[in-house]
């Protein structure tokens, strides 16, 4: 399985209630509603975990319990609650309409560029879809409302975690598993391994890739309007790409600043990725990744601007480990607790 939650925990964790919705044609489970009711939580916030490719929404359960679970067991609970949601990705699990559709060039899907990206791009779009309606479908009776949004994704579901996190404002937090932020990089990392014609066959080799049938024009320009690495950086051959190697300039800088404040201001991204990652290597977005750490550090041009935590796990193949899932539990606590922090306080009478 393409980005296996196998082996994620050692043992499965309690579970924790579980609800099924329909919101906007879409069949979701949340996960930890009942414990909302229960408690005197004043705020409520929501995990949205993005499953891998070739998986459904159900292999994340697991994941959804243990972080509930552990949220639950903590004092602050009863300050802000925690749901999650999950929900099939676009072509797979109760969405699938075209098997080959999910599959890659070697498997024999000639278009796999363009329906793996319209895919978790397709799933970005829902989950900002389903942000807006779900108080509506969960409190139907308060005006209780969702204050706060984290996205978690794995593989496929990191790809469009990414994109959750760039593209809409109300996503406070992003864990990015095994994910990859540049799609330019990734697919021609893809498309060399894979040996396809248009990059084997062209002098130098992949100069001729962007633009061909394997990567039609089409899709360049989507690409360019949705993945965070090219909103930011441009096309390979930008100068900008060369960001991780030096400073930007003045007439850089005004270019970067106003997307950088638009997309990331006051935001907070875990990136968990396996050193020995081959079919999502760590290396097709450590470009990007080296850009944005530029970019906070201190005294740069971007410096607390957000925050970002990277780190590679030595050993690891295309997977979510047990020690990936102790810092996805430890981030999401983090977040939520400076929530509960920066919340105003009751006057003492």
């Amino acid at each position: 399985m393409v980005g296996s939650m196998e082996g994620s925990f050692s043992t499965p964790p309690p579970p924790v209630s579980q609800k099924l919705f329909v919101v906007a044609g879409i069949v979701i489970t949340v996960y930890g509603l009942d414990e909302i009711f229960q408690s005197s939580a004043r705020e409520t916030a929501c995990l949205w975990l993005l499953h891998p490719r070739l998986q459904t929404q159900n292999c994340m359960a697991p994941l959804a319990a243990a972080c509930l679970g552990d949220w639950n067991r903590r004092e602050e609970k009863k300050d802000i609650g925690l749901v999650a949601v999950t929900f099939d990705q676009r072509n797979h699990g109760t969405r699938e309409v075209d098997a080959l559709a999910n599959e890659a060039w070697r498997s024999g899907n000639q278009r796999h560029a363009q329906d793996m990206f319209s895919i978790y791009h397709g799933t970005a779009t829902d989950t900002s879809l389903l942000m807006t309606y779900l108080s509506s479908y969960l409190f139907p009776s308060s005006d209780r409302e969702i204050g706060l949004n984290l996205v978690l994704g794995v593989s496929l579901g990191g790809h469009a975690a990414w994109q959750c996190l760039f593209h809409d404002p109300r996503v406070s937090a992003a864990i990015i598993v095994i994910g990859c932020p540049d799609y330019f990089s990734l697919m021609s990392d893809r498309a060399r391994l894979s040996k396809l014609p248009s990059w084997t066959d062209s002098s130098p080799m992949g100069t001729q890739f962007l633009g061909s049938p394997e990567f039609p024009a089409g899709l360049v320009k989507a690409v360019e309007m949705h993945d965070p690495a090219t909103m930011l950086l441009g096309r390979p051959d930008h100068p900008l790409r060369q960001l991780n190697e030096g400073f930007p300039s003045a007439v850089e800088q005004a270019t970067l600043l106003p997307l950088v404040r638009r997309t990331l201001q006051g935001k907070r991204i875990l990136n968990l990725s396996g050193a020995a990652d081959q079919l999502v290597p760590y290396e097709c977005g450590k470009g990007f990744i080296e850009c944005l750490k530029g970019a906070i550090a201190p005294a740069s041009w971007f410096s607390g601007g957000f925050y970002l935590k990277d780190l590679q796990f030595d050993g690891v193949g295309h997977q979510m480990s047990p020690a990936m899932v102790d810092q996805t539990i430890q981030f999401i606590a983090d977040t939520l607790q400076q929530t509960v922090n920066a919340a105003p306080t009751a006057p003492k009478i």
